[in-house]
């Protein structure tokens, strides 16, 4: 597909409207601003260059994620002494739990699912910080589908396109991710007293 006046205004419109999505994606993967903003400079660019390899302009947002992720892949694996070096497989977990940490049963509440459902009712009594700071901390192949479903709203489909992987595998980072997620939270309302500490909780099960 050749590059014309019109192709680059649609490009430029479509970039204009991701932009607050992908510096924050960029910025939760890289957790530094002025590397989030690096990255998505970089990805643009590389995205710029590729535009006439997209043959369906519909898919230009997930399309244009992949690139964000593939560039944020490269980057970071070139910096094998880098803090910010973090391993892109299904590998990493947290404290080897297996993705079925759930607060809905930690709560017993039947009629609240994490990002806005079930335990809505105990997330809104968490600062967004600590929503915020709960998903930095997930390993990064986790945290970008917490981030492109829960946060972004992207669809699973657009979630596998963004990622390069089949649905199946977004649908295993994101349960994994959420479960992580859910026993951070868990764990840090117990140390504020927002609910009993994790241990008594669980003893009431």
């Amino acid at each position: 597909m050749e590059v014309t006046a019109d192709s680059g205004a649609f490009f430029a419109g479509q970039v204009r409207g991701a932009m607050d999505s992908l510096y924050g994606a960029a910025l939760k993967l890289t957790r530094n601003a002025g590397e989030a903003e690096d990255l998505v400079a970089e990805a643009v660019g590389r995205a710029w260059s590729a535009f006439q390899s997209l043959e369906d302009r519909s898919r230009f947002r997930p399309w244009l994620f992949r690139i964000l992720t593939n560039t944020y892949i490269d980057r970071y694996r070139k910096r094998r002494d880098s803090p910010a070096m973090e391993s892109w497989d299904d590998s990493g977990a947290c404290d080897d739990d297996d993705g079925n940490f759930s607060l809905f049963e930690r709560l017993h509440q039947p009629f609240l699912l994490w990002w806005g459902n079930p335990e809505q009712e105990y997330v809104n009594k968490l600062l967004r910080e600590d929503i915020n700071r709960a998903i930095d901390a997930l390993p990064a192949v986790f945290r970008l589908a917490v981030i492109l479903i829960d946060v972004e709203g992207f669809a699973y489909r657009e979630a596998a396109e963004a990622l390069g992987v089949p649905v199946n595998t977004v649908r295993s980072r994101l349960k994994r991710g959420r479960a992580c997620l859910q026993k951070a939270l868990w764990k840090h309302a117990g140390d504020i007293g927002v609910t009993k500490s994790a241990t008594e909780g669980a003893s009431l099960r």
